[in-house]
């Protein structure tokens, strides 16, 4: 995982690159990819954020024919790496993050006395990127900062890499990350490598991460460059290779892929994996639930950042602080629906190509017998006071009585009396006011001389009536 930007065809042209490459190769399969409007990428009007960057890694495994892998974040990438499989512990055995953590500055930048002065200072570093006055080299590979030769060289490469403007956008990004909420959630083994005086991100960084998460191991190595082919290699090297050869590549068994996702809302809110109810604890939170609530809403259509920001957190106005907060609560979302959302910029929608909804069968029925046996009960139950459910419940509730009531007397009328009864207390059990499934009951169990239960069943749609102010009419055994 990439780094702010880098240049997956530029970088052969340096040698200190080329070897650390090589060892990579000689240690196992090694791909690395540029980030969207990155480097080889074609440019785009703004780079993916941080939800959008996790699907592009999972895409390039995906395309790559990559089922898991040890998953290597470098700087800025550690933060994805680390959303990542917390997102998809099913396709990581481990993570390697050199140069990085949770997050990349100090608590104190983002705080609102300093955050103004940080990006006005960054923006004035940032006209500076990719001219001979670049101060890129200095900071972030100061063994090479005398060597004409790499000066020149990286003036180019950075041109090669992004523009500034894009560049101070990935800076912002980066210093508005913070992915330490999921950092329980990482169930899997994490090395952090890091240079003891890396100035660019400090290695209390990595300590702070590491605290959070299950099984973790920092390793510092002396020396203050933040590039990994800058200064002495060899030593990180070789412990990422004792990591993947010989601690957790032979020691720790594959985890096997789960099945197919099915989230269930009539009747009942669960998400399903093979038809085992995902249990409540691995949520973490009611936001990540109200999440897909309502996103099942929207049926495959694209839900706003703003409406989900407003709608988690109403009243808060700093979208940067909502905006990370947000990224947390879908990594959440993604484990637990093994993927299923898709997530750009401006919104948020299930991917219905991924996960299996009970509305979409209701949707797809077109006769009343298959829309019965779609129909499970009322849309979302336990939440018949958030309005923005009221709709779907309503559509559901309306067509579920029409074509039940519709069913039920066709059933009556055919003579398949016990169908029709059945049908009908599903109806009532759903709406007791239902007063035409009422009618429809009782009508059964007299056709079925079950007198006493259709007395109890009379007076059940007596007492309806009466509540809607409607007369019965009464009974009449013959």
């Amino acid at each position: 995982v990439p780094p702010l930007a880098q240049n997956i065809e530029a970088s052969w042209e340096w040698p200190d690159i080329v070897t650390m490459f090589e060892r990579f190769g000689r240690i196992g399969r090694f791909l690395h990819y540029d980030k969207r409007g990155t480097g080889a990428s074609g440019r785009i009007s703004r780079p993916p954020n941080r939800d959008e960057r996790v699907d592009d890694l999972r895409a390039v495994m995906d395309a790559a024919g990559i089922d898991r892998a040890h998953v290597f974040g470098s700087s800025d990438g550690a933060a994805t790496a680390l959303l990542f499989a917390a997102t998809y512990p099913d396709r990581v055995h481990s993570l390697v993050l050199f140069g990085g953590g949770a997050a990349t500055v100090p608590p104190e930048w983002v705080e609102p006395e300093m955050y103004a002065y940080v990006m006005q200072r960054q923006a004035e570093l940032v006209q500076l990127w990719g001219t001979p006055e670049s101060p890129w080299v200095d900071g972030f590979a100061p063994s090479l900062a005398g060597d004409q030769a790499f000066r020149d060289w990286h003036v180019s490469y950075q041109r090669a890499c992004c523009d500034s403007e894009t560049l101070l956008d990935l800076i912002t990004m980066s210093i508005d990350t913070d992915v330490s909420e999921v950092l329980p959630d990482v169930r899997r083994p994490v090395l952090l490598l890091h240079r003891t005086d890396d100035p660019i991100v400090d290695v209390a960084r990595a300590h702070e991460a590491a605290a959070l998460l299950p099984d973790a191991r920092v390793v510092e190595f002396e020396g203050d460059d933040h590039f990994g082919f800058a200064g002495d290699m060899d030593p990180w090297l070789d412990e990422f290779e004792r990591w993947v050869r010989g601690s957790v590549a032979t020691d720790r068994p594959p985890v096997d892929r789960p099945g197919r996702v099915r989230i269930v809302t009539m009747g009942r809110f669960a998400v399903e994996v093979d038809g085992e109810e995902v249990p409540t604890s691995d949520w973490g939170s009611r936001h990540a639930r109200t999440i897909v609530k309502r996103l099942v809403v929207a049926r495959g259509w694209p839900v706003s950042r703003d409406e989900l920001f407003e709608l988690l957190w109403p009243g808060e106005t700093d979208r940067r602080k909502v905006g990370s907060r947000l990224s947390v609560q879908l990594s959440t979302v993604r484990r637990v629906l093994r993927g299923g959302v898709v997530a750009d910029r401006e919104s948020v929608r299930l991917d219905l190509d991924e996960v299996d909804l009970d509305l979409t069968a209701l949707d797809a029925a077109t006769d009343d017998a298959t829309v019965v046996a779609a129909w499970t009960g009322e849309f979302l139950p336990g939440d018949a006071d958030l309005a923005w459910t009221a709709a779907t419940r309503a559509e559901v509730a309306t067509r579920a009585a029409a074509a039940g009531a519709r069913l039920a007397e066709q059933h009556l009328r055919t003579g398949m009396t016990g169908r029709a009864a059945e049908v009908a207390r599903r109806l009532i059990a759903a709406n007791p006011l239902d007063l035409r499934a009422h009618e429809v009951l009782v009508a059964a169990l007299l056709d079925t001389d079950q007198l006493e239960e259709a007395a109890a069943a009379h007076a059940a749609w007596t007492a309806a009536g009466e509540e809607l102010g409607v007369r019965v009419p009464p009974l009449d055994p013959a």
